[in-house]
C-alpha cells in the first residue's frame, strides 16, 4: 500500500512539470530560426491568476518577434510584460520584463528575465522553462514555471485568438 502511494505521488510530482524542460550541464541552445514561431503572432487572450490576460505578438521581423502581455484583476491591471524572441548566433532565446500596472520596473534597468532555447518542433518551442505550443489555429498554450530556487511550480496560460497581427514589411 505504502509502495503505491508513493509510487503515484511521484508520477503526480513527475507529471506537475513535465511541459517544460532545461538544458542539461554544458548542452547548448540547437539551431533555429523565427520562421517556426510564426504561428504565435497575433491578439491572443484568456484566463489566469484570477483575471483576464492578453498577449500581443508580432510577426518575425528584423531578428526578433517582439511581444507585450497584461494581466487584468477586478477591472484594474495587476502587472505587464514586454520582451521578445530574438535570433542570436543562429539559435533563439526568450527575454523579458516586467512592469507593475504603473510601469514601474520589477527588474533593475539592465536585467532581463533570459530562457534559452531548449529544442523546437513544429508546433512547440522549448526554452528554459516556458513552453510555447500551438495547440491549434486559433488556440495556444504556454507552460511557465514560476518561483524561487526553493519552489517552482508550472502554470497553464491558455490564449484564444483574437486576432492577427500582420507586418507590412517582408
Amino acid at each position: 500500500m505504502k509502495t503505491s502511494l508513493f509510487l503515484a505521488l511521484m508520477m503526480t510530482f513527475g507529471l506537475s512539470a513535465q511541459k517544460t524542460l532545461q538544458l542539461e550541464t554544458n548542452q547548448k541552445s540547437p539551431k533555429a530560426s523565427l520562421s517556426k514561431l510564426s504561428w504565435l503572432a497575433g491578439h491572443w487572450k484568456g484566463e489566469a491568476f484570477g483575471g483576464i490576460t492578453e498577449e500581443m505578438w508580432s510577426p518575425p521581423m528584423g531578428g526578433s518577434m517582439m511581444f507585450v502581455f497584461k494581466l487584468v484583476n477586478e477591472g484594474a491591471v495587476t502587472f505587464y510584460e514586454a520582451g521578445h524572441i530574438q535570433q542570436v548566433d543562429g539559435t533563439l532565446i526568450l527575454q523579458l520584463k516586467h512592469f507593475h500596472g504603473n510601469l514601474k520596473g520589477w527588474e533593475t534597468k539592465d536585467e532581463t528575465i533570459d530562457f534559452k532555447l531548449v529544442k523546437i518542433e513544429e508546433d512547440r518551442a522549448y526554452f528554459e522553462g516556458f513552453t510555447l505550443e500551438k495547440t491549434n489555429a486559433n488556440e495556444i498554450k504556454m507552460y511557465v514555471l514560476i518561483g524561487d530556487e526553493k519552489k517552482k511550480e508550472e502554470v497553464t496560460f491558455i490564449y484564444e485568438r483574437v486576432g492577427t497581427m500582420v507586418s507590412s514589411m517582408n
